[in-house]
This record gives structure tokens, C-alpha cells and sequence, in this order.
């Protein structure tokens, strides 16, 4: 019994371990990892704003903002049309979402001066930055192909087809934890690292 509670207690310290300094927040109870938070809506914030300016005043024969953004709105189109089918327009907002924020997540670790914002413990840095975001932003894509491609052949086919494609999505759903636990086991590793 001993071993087990010498087991618990040194994996509950392992859990402690962090790679940097990071700073948090106490919000509704929730320890809530404020650098993401705050460059996520600083991002969002650059998202809005230029996407409001750019087309506050929308032309017929659009100019400069307006332009650019009609063209990443087509490129976003045409990717999902390409992509989904004849039942991509509900997707486009999604699609847009993930693409966007992503995007201007990555840039913005290279384009803005993080490093100039002081925090009482840690730095700012891109939001893409912090693996958990990257992790969960992998996982939900992989989880949601999976139910999609379920759903859209129980549409089209509803008798046995399917059914294989299930214990297809059972075996990567099994590759997805074996994925995500080397992913895990390596973020440990790497945290581990300085600490022997």
C-alpha cells in the first residue's frame, strides 16, 4: 500500500513541474494560464480591429482592407468548398476562425515585441506558443474529421457501410492517445530535464 501512495505522491509531483516561469490568474476558481490568455485577446483584438477597419465604409470596387479581406474571405471559401463539398457555407466561420486565429497567432511571434510587456513572472509570446493550446487545437481537428467523416457516410449510406469506418475511427482514435501520450511523455521529458 505504501508503494502505491509513494507512486501517487510522485506522480502529484511531477504534475508541479513547469518548463519557464508562467504567470496565472484566479478566475471563478479556475488557475487560468494568463500569457495565453492575454496575447489571445490581444490577437483577437488585431483580428477585430482591422477586420472593422477595413470595411466600416464598404466600396462597390473595394480598396486596399476591404480588398484584402474579400480576398482571404474567398480563400477561406474556397478552401472549405473545395474541402466539404456543396455543404460548406455553415462550415466557413469555423474554418475561418481556426485558419485565422492560428495564423495571426504564429505571425504574431515573430511581427510583435512580446518582450516588451513586463509580467511578474514569465513573458508574453505567441498564444500558439504555449503547447497546450497547440494540443488542444490538434486534437479537436483530428477528433472532429473523425465524426465528421462517421456522419457524412450514416447520411449518405445508413445500412452496414458505415460500420467499418467506426472501428476505423476506434483505431485512430487509439492513435490519437498513443500520439497525445508521446507528446505528453516528451513535454515531460523536456521539463524534467533541468531538474536532475
Amino acid at each position: 500500500m505504501n508503494g502505491i501512495s509513494n507512486a501517487l505522491n510522485g506522480l502529484y509531483n511531477i504534475s508541479g513541474v513547469e518548463v519557464g516561469q508562467h504567470f496565472y490568474w484566479q478566475i471563478a476558481g479556475f488557475q487560468v494560464h494568463a500569457q495565453v490568455l492575454i496575447t489571445s485577446w490581444v490577437v483577437i483584438a488585431i483580428l477585430l480591429g482591422s477586420a472593422v477597419i477595413a470595411v466600416r465604409n464598404p466600396q462597390t470596387i473595394p480598396i486596399a482592407g476591404q480588398n484584402f479581406f474579400e480576398y482571404v474571405f474567398e480563400f477561406i471559401r474556397d478552401i472549405s468548398k473545395t474541402q466539404i463539398g456543396e455543404e460548406y457555407g455553415s462550415w466557413v466561420p469555423f474554418i475561418g476562425t481556426m485558419f485565422l486565429f492560428i495564423f495571426v497567432s504564429n505571425w504574431s511571434g515573430v511581427l510583435l515585441p512580446w518582450k516588451i510587456i513586463q509580467l511578474p513572472h514569465g513573458e508574453l509570446a505567441a498564444p500558439t506558443n504555449d503547447i497546450n493550446t497547440t494540443v488542444s487545437l490538434a486534437l479537436l481537428k483530428n477528433i472532429l474529421a473523425d465524426e465528421l467523416v462517421v456522419v457524412v457516410l450514416v447520411s449518405l449510406v445508413p445500412s452496414v457501410v458505415p460500420i467499418p469506418i467506426m472501428f476505423l475511427g476506434l483505431f485512430t482514435s487509439g492513435i490519437q492517445a498513443l500520439f497525445f501520450a508521446t507528446l505528453t511523455a516528451a513535454y515531460i521529458g523536456e521539463s524534467m530535464e533541468g531538474h536532475y
